[in-house]
């Protein structure tokens, strides 16, 4: 739910919007493409649908946020620490980490994935 409403508030301008005018993300930039995919992948995991696939692309999505606006690789404005205490990229390196061990395990009993298992079987 804090993932999808992330992208919520890039792609919709709900929760307060996105930037300091509260708008939204300009849907062909690096913020547009990651609401997509917060939207997107959030919902997906949050009802339990295509979980893993959706999970390692969120991580993915994460791991990369962490290192090109936390870390600096690609931001001059940054000074390059890899630590989170210095970088503030303790929220985004959660949902990584998160997502990568949701990748690993999978959804739960209460998903849409394991409803279809069932319904198959």
């Amino acid at each position: 739910l804090m993932f999808w409403s992330h992208g919520a508030q890039k792609l919709l301008g709900w929760f307060g919007g996105f930037g300091s005018d509260g708008g939204t993300a300009e849907l062909l930039s690096r913020f547009g493409a990651a609401g997509i995919i917060e939207f997107t992948c959030g919902f997906l995991i949050m009802i339990g649908l295509f979980t893993k696939p959706a999970a390692i692309i969120a991580s993915g999505e994460m791991t990369v946020a962490y290192f090109w606006m936390h870390v600096g690789l690609f931001n001059a404005s940054r000074d390059g620490s890899l630590w989170w205490w210095q970088n503030g990229g303790e929220r985004v390196a959660m949902f990584a980490w998160a997502f990568l061990f949701l990748t690993a395990i999978g959804s739960g009993t209460f998903s849409v994935d394991t409803k279809l298992a069932e319904r198959q079987s």
